[in-house]
């Protein structure tokens, strides 16, 4: 397994520990072998988007160092809401959609951890048939109020425009209480999570403390934010998902290529499994030319194949090249294209004709009419397979491998047609 301490400055390295209860008893608990430790997902939706993507990651790093992952979904506490970071309360969850929701996301982590040697919880199982006051005498009695409300997260939202109900206030107890049982049901000694979760991580030590007089660990790493201010797992048009239907494989490989030079380094060690020491060395070959985006190229390919596969990562370049490269297109760059750009299906016979370009503009709504399609071709506004036509372009011999045809609008608008055979 290695050396347990080095772990630990390896994460340190990377900047990815925020606070730790008591790091040299971790380290030294971490020495002794392996641990098990938990980290909470909210199963709000049916996927995962790159918010959680780090956290995912953390309990990879931990299961490669030796030791044992436990994800909780949270189905209980995710139906009342966790008051860090929010103004509203969540809606409640029904049970089919809170199954649907694990079996989606279960399917996106098992491409993360191996859960032959890991396990997926869910709260509900064991919170739906506590009573209150079971929970009051158990759990409520070892928390004071003065302890509650000096946390970060309640005392923000106490102090806000909309104050905190009494439901999501009870969200730390809700939270200790999982630690407690997790600990005492699965052995887990050691819970992780973002910053924003210290105070409801640690009300969950002071619980197993006080319950049963045994000592259990804390770790956090900072919240992870870009450098141009917005908010991590965010693009614009909302959400980066996890789940491949909601964000395209091209899409989410195109979104790392965006990512500020000011990130890079800091996201291939947070965000990648890379070395440390590697990861210095693509910053240093990046600085030195950073228009040639090294950087962003290693990034975007590292996690694309964590969360997608290389043969995602494959396509996604594919696409790529065939949308900005140059040189000749092939059939393989434009197959990658299927379900990343609008496409219409013809048949070879539509393409032959003197009218036929003008005929397949209007067909595939890149123009509304022939006059438009006209006036376009005359002002040069209309590639075929990257190159310029006019009125006078025929389209034999113009589809690639007799399967595809890429139109372009301008500069942006593409549309790919595609010859059925």
């Amino acid at each position: 397994m290695g050396d347990s301490p080095s772990f630990l400055e390896d994460l340190s390295a990377r900047g990815l520990i925020h606070d730790t209860t008591d790091r040299a008893a971790l380290e030294a608990r971490l020495a002794e072998g392996s641990i098990s430790l938990y980290h909470g997902i909210d199963p709000s939706a049916s996927s995962l988007h790159i918010g959680n993507f780090v956290g995912v990651l953390m309990l990879r790093r931990f299961q490669d160092a030796g030791h044992r992952p436990v994800v909780l979904v949270g189905g209980a506490t995710g139906m009342i809401g966790d008051p860090g970071g929010r103004s509203e309360e969540r809606n409640l969850l029904d049970e089919d959609s809170l199954a649907s929701n694990v079996a989606g996301i279960r399917s996106q982590l098992e491409r993360l951890v191996d859960f032959d040697r890991a396990e997926l919880v869910n709260n509900y199982d064991w919170t739906k048939h506590v009573g209150v006051l079971d929970f009051l005498r158990d759990v409520g009695k070892h928390a004071t109020v003065n302890q509650m409300v000096a946390k970060d997260s309640v005392r923000s939202r106490m102090e806000g425009e909309h104050g905190i109900s009494y439901t999501e206030f009870s969200y730390m107890l809700l939270q200790a209480y999982d630690y407690w049982w997790l600990h005492n049901n699965l052995g887990c000694d050691l819970q992780i999570g973002g910053s924003d979760q210290w105070g409801n991580i640690t009300a969950g030590v002071d619980l197993i403390r006080r319950r049963d007089g045994d000592h259990c660990h804390a770790l956090t790493w900072p919240l992870i934010t870009r450098a141009d201010g917005q908010k991590f797992g965010k693009s614009v048009s909302g959400a980066v998902w996890l789940d491949p239907e909601r964000t395209l494989p091209y899409e989410f490989h195109q979104y790392w290529l965006r990512v500020d030079d000011r990130d890079v380094e800091r996201f291939l060690l947070q965000l990648t499994l890379l070395g440390v020491d590697e990861v210095a060395e693509i910053a240093a070959a990046h600085d030195a030319d950073p228009s040639a985006r090294l950087g962003q190229q290693r990034l975007a390919d590292e996690v694309t194949t964590l969360v997608h596969g290389a043969e995602a990562v494959e396509q996604a370049k594919l696409g790529a090249q065939a949308m900005f490269g140059r040189g000749d297109l092939s059939v393989e760059m434009l197959g990658a294209l299927r379900g990343v750009l609008p496409e219409t299906v013809v048949s070879a016979g539509d393409l032959v004709g003197e009218d036929a370009l003008v005929n397949l503009l209007v067909a595939t709504g890149v123009t509304a009419s022939k006059g438009e399609a006209r006036r376009l071709l005359s002002q040069g506004g209309v590639s075929v397979n990257r190159g310029k036509v006019d009125a006078e372009t025929t389209l034999e011999g113009a589809v690639i491998g007799q399967r595809y045809l890429l139109l372009q609008k301008g500069k942006k608008l593409r549309h790919l047609v595609v010859v059925d055979p």
